[in-house]
């Protein structure tokens, strides 16, 4: 069985493998190569949390910590990370920046973001990537809307798009038409009300794949279909206790097949991960992912996975 383990500041960075096109991956699990993260800056640092659906104001010089934590995380299992500094003011969100773009292996998709505070970051996350020559395949135009935290790789060639709160049905639709260029299908999955647009549920908030066959969830929000659809592809379902869905438990980023990070405090949904086989590696968020309501997902934007 393996066991969930935190690792010190001193540990050695694992370098990926020189190759020319450092990109792509179509997948939720292969082994993370190259990997974008934002350090909280003070536009995280909000003093009116519920304006943006925090719990509480984060503390900064603690998210600061927390979040130098998890990159010492991400590095020592072998992921190159990469860093999305360009100042964004009043866009506390800027640090999950999982949501502005969909990575393919063609390239970049740029989305719309649905929350109207977190508009703009899309141009930035752009920027970036062409930085980093990652080509971009296609943007949402109009009034598209997608985040990233809607999108969930079932297989290199299959999208699961969460139709919701904030990826709407002319999103859906413009994903479709361009994916459906470089041969992927998207399949879309009704998301639950729960509490309302303020405090919205993405499908990421949902469900997490851990291997190719095997996911973290809670059930009880998923829909029916798509729970009848996981099953029909014969992938096992690890099931988070209603508990430890405030706390992010279905929010947990695979480094490789059966290798995750999730935040601390977890504990029967990191027995049962560990149960299964995976091999569990622990943050403290309660700044960066509790009080923001952002998992280790959110907080990382894969720009390269590969096998």
């Amino acid at each position: 069985m393996a066991i969930g383990r935190r690792i010190g500041l001193g540990n050695r960075v694992l370098q990926s493998p020189a190759m020319s096109k450092r990109f792509g991956g179509q997948s939720m699990v292969d082994p993370l190569r190259r990997v974008l993260v934002k350090r909280p800056d003070e536009a995280f640092a909000v003093e009116d949390p519920t304006g943006w659906g925090y719990t509480a104001s984060p503390d900064l010089a603690a998210a600061r910590k927390e979040h130098d934590f998890l990159v010492k995380i991400l590095e020592h299992n072998g992921a190159e990370v990469l860093a999305h500094d360009e100042p964004q003011l009043d866009r506390a969100d800027a640090i999950y920046v999982f949501d502005p773009v969909l990575m393919t292996d063609e390239g970049a998709v740029v989305l719309n973001l649905g929350k109207a505070s977190r508009q703009g970051e899309e141009e930035v996350m752009k920027r970036r990537l062409r930085e980093l020559d990652v080509p971009i395949l296609f943007e949402l135009e109009g009034g598209a809307r997608a985040e990233g935290g809607d999108l969930l790789w079932l297989d290199a060639k299959t999208l699961a798009i969460g139709q919701g709160f904030r990826t709407n049905p002319t999103g859906f639709h413009q994903l479709r038409e361009g994916l459906a260029k470089i041969g992927v299908q998207a399949l879309p999955v009704s998301l639950p009300f729960w509490h309302g647009p303020t405090h919205c549920l993405h499908l990421l908030s949902l469900i997490s794949f851990v291997d190719q066959d095997l996911a973290v969830g809670y059930p009880a929000l998923l829909s029916v279909a798509f729970c009848q659809h996981l099953s029909a592809r014969k992938i096992r379902l690890i099931e988070v206790p209603e508990e430890e869905l405030p706390t992010q438990g279905p929010n947990v980023l695979a480094l490789a097949p059966s290798k995750v990070v999730m935040l601390e405090g977890n504990p029967v949904t990191q027995r049962r991960l560990q149960e299964a086989g995976c091999e569990v590696w622990l943050y403290q968020g309660r700044e960066i992912s509790i009080k923001g309501e952002g998992g280790p997902t959110c907080l990382t934007r894969p720009i390269w996975r590969q096998a």
